[in-house]
């Protein structure tokens, strides 16, 4: 029975992601869920009591994913600056893949108003590439006098406007090269030069030897 019920949980969570994806949190209807979701209203309504409720579910799940593929790239990539391009290439990957990565995008970029508890999910990703930054400067892959946070910000921003020109352009199919061109483009100017071929060739490769699928 539990498992069951995890399995129903999840179909709604997904049709809920499918359908603010496509329709934005303001258009998408109880009905358009339920019809992507494969279940009956009723076991909708067993696991969440509203629209709002299963949007910031729809969230949670996808900052939960981007959360638990980050730690353990950070855990098993010895270099910060490599785990860092490689934790962009793996949520660019997730928004090509999973429809709760895409869902749940969609919907914080909507509702990250200032103050709102979805606005602080960026200032925590831009803290954690920050902290990533300072111990990349540490090991000497950026140079000194670069400030963590402006660069965790500035890559952040950077992804975000990459992720939605691809999503406009392509429907995100070229997300991949046109990520590895923002690394290329940015590198130079954080990498001493003596270790920008290696780190070039990271964010050229990246994903292609290591994953977390």
């Amino acid at each position: 029975m539990q498992e069951r019920a995890a399995s129903t949980r999840q179909a709604v969570l997904e049709g809920a992601a499918a359908s603010f994806e496509k329709f934005g949190y303001g258009t998408a209807s109880l009905s358009t869920i339920i019809a992507h979701a494969g279940v009956s209203k009723g076991a909708m309504y067993f696991h969440f009591s509203s629209k709002e409720e299963l949007a910031q579910a729809v969230i949670d799940a996808q900052l939960t994913m981007a959360a638990t593929a980050s730690a353990l790239i950070i855990e098993q990539v010895p270099k910060a600056l490599d785990a860092l391009i490689l934790v962009s290439k793996e949520l660019g990957r997730q928004l090509q893949t999973e429809s709760i990565a895409r869902g749940g995008m969609r919907l914080t970029l909507e509702s990250a108003i200032v103050d709102s508890p979805n606005a602080r999910a960026f200032e925590e990703w831009i803290g954690k590439i920050g902290d990533l930054a300072v111990r990349a400067q540490a090991e000497g892959d950026i140079v000194d006098g670069i400030d963590a946070t402006t660069l965790g910000r500035y890559i952040v921003a950077s992804f975000t406007g990459v992720h939605t020109v691809s999503e406009m352009l392509t429907g995100r199919a070229d997300l991949q090269e046109r990520l590895t061109e923002m690394w290329q483009l940015l590198l130079p100017g954080v990498v001493p030069r003596r270790r920008l071929p290696r780190v070039r060739t990271v964010a050229e490769d990246a994903l292609r030897e290591w994953s977390v699928r």
